[in-house]
């Protein structure tokens, strides 16, 4: 009897945790056993391994193979351990002797081929954190482990090569490179003249509203009629968006890595916030992420970093929407399950839009609005008080008339506004680099009431505008974060009674719409 050890990465929602892949070879009838709460596809991992060291010249012994997966509590999914699973049993056999202190990160071809797999970023980090220093990975999965800095990897296309990694005499193997896996080319950033701010037309006070949402990580929601550029706007977002730092960066890449890793090759960090825009039939697991045995992380979790576009938001489901209500105050989601529970990173910034009713001609005078006033509270009603009280900015859009799309000049580009939302990120880093916050809208109530000043004309301002649109204490905390944040825009030092203005204009009462 004669035991070897490897070890690979398992993921629980998006956190990864090292696994220790322990083979071991008995006497007894011949039969290949995993253990350690293997998922369908890693079950089937049996045939490819026996397959992928058939072809390759280095054949499992036949006999009984036991193979552990530690901890064996912990769920184990999908096929990133086949590699691992097969250098344990060769070393376990005595034909070759795995390296110490080394993470193998790869799928098996049948032919012996190696295929990229999905979380290769962090399971990098975590390998290193813990003191696993040298990576074994697919050729496809090369560039995104080379991320991490520190890391000693070693990247291979097909099995035979990284049995020679290991000690094994490269003359005895077949190694056939004929069959290559065809992968999508790297995603880039989003064409820029796609979504340009320059193409919206009019729609002045929106642009605003989008501008003062960028320079201060503010939540919006647009109303208007089909057709007025709400979605035109959103999607422009991006591009007028601070980069992400490094720390930013790693965690959007990592969270990409884990949803989308396998789809392309990640060959460098993300420093574009992403853009997700689910469908308004998406469900709550869609939405918030889910699942019973297998934690699949949703929506929120995708725009981690990022912008959250929720179009046509009134057609949503009620208890879908009401479920960002957590992530939107605690920038995570915390999901229990019967197996456990799991925190999933949600800091996005939320972006709504949705037409005045289900006609969608409830704007201006409301003749043409061929709605029952039954049907139009019914259309809005989902978008609950605690939602609107939890969105910054509420603003009404009117339709572009035919003079406005093709007499009026060009607006301002995103590269233009881009400029002063960067300035005025400056201006916020700068008052509070000292706490670590980087945007108004993560201020805390503490330091917001307490430990920022203001002059009793603000103060008198931001009382008269909480009295006057009666709003909550959450609503009132959010009105001065966007008045600081038009301050920063303005090259104020702190906000003046123009600002808390300008700011209760920019929150519109939304429910008489």
């Amino acid at each position: 009897m004669s035991t070897a050890r490897t070890y690979a990465v398992a993921f629980h929602g998006v956190q990864p945790a090292l696994v220790e892949v322990e083979a071991d070879l008995g006497n007894g009838i011949p039969g290949f056993v995993i253990l350690g709460l293997p998922d369908a596809s890693l079950n089937e991992a049996r045939e490819r391994i026996k397959a992928a060291a058939r072809n390759t010249g280095m054949p499992v012994a036949n006999r009984k193979l036991t193979v552990n997966l530690s901890p064996a509590t912990l769920p184990k999914f999908g096929s990133a351990f086949d590699l691992a699973i097969l250098i344990a049993a060769l070393s376990a056999d005595r034909q070759l002797a795995a390296p110490p202190n080394t993470v193998y990160l790869a799928e098996l071809g049948l032919d012996g081929m190696l295929r990229p797999v999905p979380g290769v970023l962090p399971a990098a980090q975590l390998a290193l954190a813990l003191g696993f220093d040298n990576l074994v990975v697919a050729r496809g999965n090369e560039a995104e482990a080379r991320l991490v800095p520190g890391a000693s990897v070693f990247a291979a296309d097909h099995l035979g090569q990284v049995l020679v990694h290991c000690g094994a005499q490269a003359g005895a193997l077949r190694i056939t490179l004929r069959h290559r896996t065809a992968t999508a080319p790297p995603a880039g950033p989003r064409e820029p003249e796609a979504t340009d701010l320059s193409l919206v037309t009019g729609q002045h006070e929106a642009r605003l509203a989008l501008e003062l949402a960028a320079a201060g990580g503010h939540h919006l929601i647009m109303v208007g009629p089909a057709g007025a550029g709400k979605t035109l706007m959103a999607s422009a977002l991006p591009t007028i968006l601070p980069p992400l730092n490094e720390m930013q960066a790693l965690e959007a890449t990592a969270v990409h890595s884990i949803t989308q890793g396998a789809l392309a090759p990640i060959t460098e960090l993300r420093r574009i916030p992403a853009f997700i825009c689910p469908h308004h039939t998406a469900s709550l697991s869609a939405l918030i992420g889910g699942g019973t045995r297998r934690l699949i992380p949703g929506a929120i979790t995708r725009a981690h970093h990022g912008v959250l576009f929720l179009d046509e938001v009134a057609h949503f489901n009620s208890g879908v929407l009401d479920a960002l209500r957590q992530p939107l105050e605690a920038g995570s989601i915390t999901l229990d399950r019967t197996r456990g529970h799991s925190k999933l990173p949600a800091r996005f910034q939320l972006i709504m839009a949705a037409n005045p009713c289900p006609c969608g001609r409830n704007y201006g005078t409301g003749t043409g609005c061929t709605c029952t006033p039954m049907a139009r509270r019914r259309y809005f009603s989902r978008l609950s008080g605690p939602i609107l009280d939890r969105t910054d900015l509420q603003v009404r859009l009117n339709p572009v008339t035919g003079s406005q799309l093709f007499g009026a000049p060009p607006g301002e580009s995103s590269a233009v506004v881009r400029e002063r939302v960067l300035a005025a990120r400056e201006r916020t880093a700068h008052r509070l680099g000292t706490y670590g916050i980087g945007c108004n809208a993560a201020l805390p109530t503490r330091i917001l009431r307490h430990e920022l000043s203001y002059p009793a004309a603000t103060g008198q301002a931001v009382d008269s505008a909480a009295a006057r649109a009666e709003l909550s204490a959450r609503a009132t905390d959010r009105l001065l974060r966007v008045a600081w944040t038009i301050a920063d825009l303005q090259g104020h030092d702190r906000p003046d009674p123009g600002d808390v203005d300008l700011a209760a204009h920019l929150r519109q009462n939304l429910n008489g719409v």
